[in-house]
């Protein structure tokens, strides 16, 4: 008569609810954050709007938000570094003008777009030798600058829309085009926001931007020379920027000296504040930016679909930000301004 074996299975039960820890812990509560309320937001709008939810919609809102979300992420990174950039939508308009003025000038789209990233390298490069050899406020120096290059474009431009890209095969792609389904757009957005979430996670570069963000004074100690991460990591935003004013052209068809990028600086720092970038420096993710981001394209379209006055947006993305900003100040457990401890 054989003996009764004890049941092994039992200890196992509790396994589903380490794993389920895990993969929120792989997540993030941040992310984890942003998915629920872009699921909650979506599920909403879906109900308000029957069109909501379709294909061309939803496409559309992956064009829509890229310009946006370019500069968002590149915002996020700077911010990280502990600094701030104001003027990335004059940058974006000046490059605008720029690639259209070059395109009409050589009949070379790519030559247009090459001198509109040099252009984006040069206007970043300037910003951090400012902040550097003149000691200026990153928020101080790029407001200037903000006013500096907007007042460049409208004096090259005239202050009008310059040339016609329309007829351009390249300009076509990159505003109508797509690639498996997806439109070029949405392909340029993924891309940038893949290169920089690599190299934030994954090089020695990204760990050192972290570094200098959350205590600059170690860094420095550490070996870090800071003044090369901001000259390059501000490089790295003319280019971003650059390549947003670039969109601009491609999908108005002509250089904008202002139109196409009036507003942006406030969406990027709202999409970087929103994905949890913490504005003191040292935290933050490419990720999360990219949701937030997500999360106000889907906004705007809703909005737009229920017949909302566009102008509300401006108000709901101003909103956000100081939601996003007083919950950053909240977590930290900093005393608030004026109160006593």
């Amino acid at each position: 008569m054989s003996t009764p074996t004890k049941e092994t299975s039992a200890p196992a039960a509790p396994a589903q609810p380490n794993a389920a820890r895990r993969v929120l812990t792989g997540i993030g509560v941040q992310n984890s954050s942003l998915i629920i309320t872009l699921i909650a937001l979506v599920i909403l709008l879906s109900v308000l709007n029957e069109n909501f939810f379709r294909t061309n919609n939803l496409l559309l809102i992956g064009s829509a938000i890229t310009i946006m979300g370019l500069l968002a992420l590149v915002q996020t990174l700077v911010i990280i570094l502990g600094a701030l950039d104001i003027s990335v939508g004059s940058m974006a308009g000046l490059a605008s003008v720029v690639s259209a003025m070059v395109f009409t000038s050589t009949g070379n789209s790519e030559v247009g777009i090459l001198a509109a990233v040099g252009v984006g390298i040069l206007c970043g490069l300037v910003n951090g030798m400012i902040i550097i050899f003149g000691r200026v406020n990153p928020v101080v120096a790029t407001l200037a600058m903000l006013a500096t290059y907007k007042g460049i474009a409208q004096v090259i431009s005239d202050g009008k829309a310059q040339g016609y890209t329309g007829g351009d095969d390249l300009f076509i792609f990159l505003a109508k085009g797509s690639v498996l389904g997806l439109p070029s757009l949405v392909w340029v957005f993924l891309i940038v926001a893949a290169l920089l979430h690599f190299l934030l996670k994954y090089t020695d570069i990204g760990r050192n931007v972290y570094a200098i963000g959350g205590n600059d004074t170690a860094a420095r100690l550490a070996g870090i020379n800071i003044n090369r991460y901001i000259i390059g990591v501000y490089a790295l935003v003319g280019v971003v920027a650059a390549i947003a004013g670039v969109l601009i052209t491609a999908r108005t068809g002509s250089g904008q000296p202002t139109s196409g990028s009036e507003g942006l600086e406030l969406q990027a720092v709202t999409g970087a504040a929103l994905g949890g970038t913490m504005l003191k420096g040292g935290r933050g993710s490419i990720i999360s930016t990219v949701l937030a981001v997500i999360i106000l394209g889907v906004l705007d379209n809703g909005m737009s679909g229920l017949g909302i006055n566009p102008f509300w947006q401006n108000v709901a993305h101003g909103a956000l930000l100081v939601i996003a900003v007083v919950l950053q100040q909240l977590r930290s457990g900093e005393r608030r301004v004026g109160l006593p401890e």
